[in-house]
């Protein structure tokens, strides 16, 4: 690993997944808000920096072998790896979710009035979530696979309707953002997902799913913000950049 100290959260872990476990762990953001260091993050949320050190210290290279190195996949294998994996994980867990969170408010809002916003912040999450994917999938997903293809078999690659792969990405970014708010709102009033003693079944395994949603909605957003978006837009700058001829 490079020299963390003054290097960015987001570049360690787009360099070493693996260090976005400790990130996790410390509630430092390595996917929307990942371009400060270290200190800087540690310093926002009240975090000893000197922990974080020692713990991606500690990671040496042991596994780092195993971690699928998602910098060197071509495009189109990293866009279907996200619909495959990320996407199919949230239009699977959304109703699920939902719906706990849905019963945990209406059982336990009276004494515990933190999850009746709670299922307001994760319905909000539901409906963006949805609604974000249907457009990566149906417009800039499908743009940048066919930018592969052009290079791929050396064809004329053509302009999008939307003028350039930067406007859609600034949307997805400015939704990744927004997504992660409401998110981080959930964690905040759960007091870190951690359930009071009353908690039943269902309040329990709520808190439990909403983590995990929260832990890959930033393995999701790491991938597209800050690996799949950057190249994608390199792509099309190597390709239809000025001075090349341009099919319309």
């Amino acid at each position: 690993m490079h020299d963390i100290r003054n290097a960015t959260i987001k570049s360690i872990v787009t360099e070493d997944f693996r260090a976005a476990a400790i990130f996790e762990k410390h509630s430092l953001d390595f996917c929307c808000n990942g371009g400060i260091t270290i200190e800087r993050a540690c310093a926002q949320r009240n975090v000893d920096a000197r922990v974080v050190f020692t713990e991606l210290e500690q990671l040496g290279n042991a596994g780092r072998d195993t971690m699928p190195k998602f910098t060197e996949w071509p495009l189109d294998e990293l866009v279907q790896y996200i619909i495959n994996v990320h996407h199919k994980y949230v239009r699977e867990a959304l109703p699920v979710i939902f719906a706990h969170t849905q019963k945990v408010a209406t059982v336990h809002g009276a004494n515990h009035p933190e999850v009746v916003e709670i299922a307001r912040h994760f319905h909000i999450v539901a409906g963006e979530m949805q609604s974000h994917m249907m457009k990566e999938e149906n417009i800039l997903f499908p743009y940048i696979i066919a930018l592969v293809k052009a290079k791929r078999h050396g064809v004329a690659a053509h302009r999008p309707p939307f003028g350039t792969a930067q406007n859609p990405i600034r949307m997805m970014e400015a939704e990744h953002q927004a997504a992660g708010a409401e998110m981080y709102a959930i964690r905040s009033l759960s007091a870190n997902y951690t359930y009071p003693e009353d908690a039943c079944t269902t309040y329990r395994v709520s808190y439990q799913e909403l983590q995990q949603f929260e832990l890959d909605l930033h393995q999701h957003v790491h991938l597209e913000n800050n690996i799949l978006f950057p190249k994608a837009i390199d792509l099309e700058k190597e390709l239809l950049g000025m001075g090349e001829q341009v099919e319309a």
